[in-house]
């Protein structure tokens, strides 16, 4: 086999761009990695001596198949079962870091551009994320440019009017994060409850594989009530709460014998946590596997 390296491939050059565009279109890692391998046939199919941008080529073949497989994908997630929440993906530190890039990964954001159309998401994340210019993304999508201009202002305007705004101080975020193990591994009910905000929601995704709730739950006493129950249950014998960087955040990995069998995210607004996410759905905790994007 020939050893073909980044320098000599585009594909291999791009892949974490790539990567990073199909996961932020479908919000599950097993579907991104799907996309790249169909595009690396496609462009292993193409005499890319005719392609004068490859680049570009690549990215325009990852939004269309992305947007392809979010259309066909719509209905199945209408009769998912229970709340429906993105795969989480683990990150570096560094993600962190770079504020935008975290806030676009971010399982809030998912969950933000889950209610836009496909073209809507695939318009919003070309302009608003990788800074491609309308005249481009027109291209990409095969659509009249003054389409593309109100298509990107609907959606960017749509996700103003949702995006999340919460705390961000990396200090204060670890110490939550450090409390909220404790509490839950400690199974102390009042420590837990003062974490949570008086209008706090948990959404817990199973999607019928695994028991979980399937609806959100609200308020301090409810969460924090089911949450000890869940780690009292004997079938969570032998779970171990670690800390990990999740969709660019601090967040939580419930282990079972080293593997990770649930994963929390939460946004942390007034010292509290606000939102709570836990997915332990099987079939979606595959980007805990994978090498961490940043």
């Amino acid at each position: 086999m020939v050893d073909v390296t980044a320098q000599q491939d585009p594909f291999l050059e791009h892949r974490r761009l790539l990567f990073a565009t199909a996961y932020r279109m479908l919000g599950t890692v097993t579907d991104a990695e799907d996309i790249l391998q169909d595009t690396w046939l496609k462009w292993h199919d193409t005499d890319q001596s005719t392609v004068r941008h490859p680049k570009s080529y690549l990215v325009r073949t990852v939004t269309n198949l992305s947007l392809n497989r979010l259309t066909s994908a719509q209905a199945t997630r209408e009769n998912y079962v229970g709340p429906w929440l993105p795969e989480p993906l683990r990150t570096t530190p560094n993600i962190a870091e770079e504020t935008e890039l975290a806030d676009t990964v971010s399982t809030a954001m998912l969950v933000v551009l889950e209610t836009l159309s496909p073209v809507e998401r695939a318009v919003f994340l070309l302009r608003e994320v990788f800074g491609y210019t309308h005249a481009e993304i027109a291209d990409t999508l095969d659509r009249p440019e003054p389409t593309i201009r109100q298509i990107a202002h609907r959606a960017r305007t749509h996700v103003q009017a949702r995006r999340p705004r919460f705390d961000t101080d990396k200090a204060e975020r670890d110490h939550i994060t450090a409390r909220f193990m404790a509490a839950c591994s400690g199974g102390d009910l009042n420590a837990l409850m003062d974490l949570l905000a008086p209008d706090v929601t948990l959404w817990n995704d199973g999607g019928g594989v695994v028991t979980a709730a399937r609806r959100p739950l609200h308020g301090p006493d409810h969460v924090a009530r089911w949450l000890l129950g869940v780690f009292a249950k004997p079938v969570s014998a032998g779970v171990e709460l670690e800390s990990a960087y999740l969709n660019g955040e601090l967040g939580t990995l419930a282990c079972q014998g080293g593997n990770p069998g649930g994963a929390f995210t939460y946004d942390i607004a007034d010292g509290r946590i606000k939102n709570l996410r836990f997915q332990v759905n099987p079939n979606k905790l595959k980007g805990l596997y994978t090498e961490p994007l940043g």
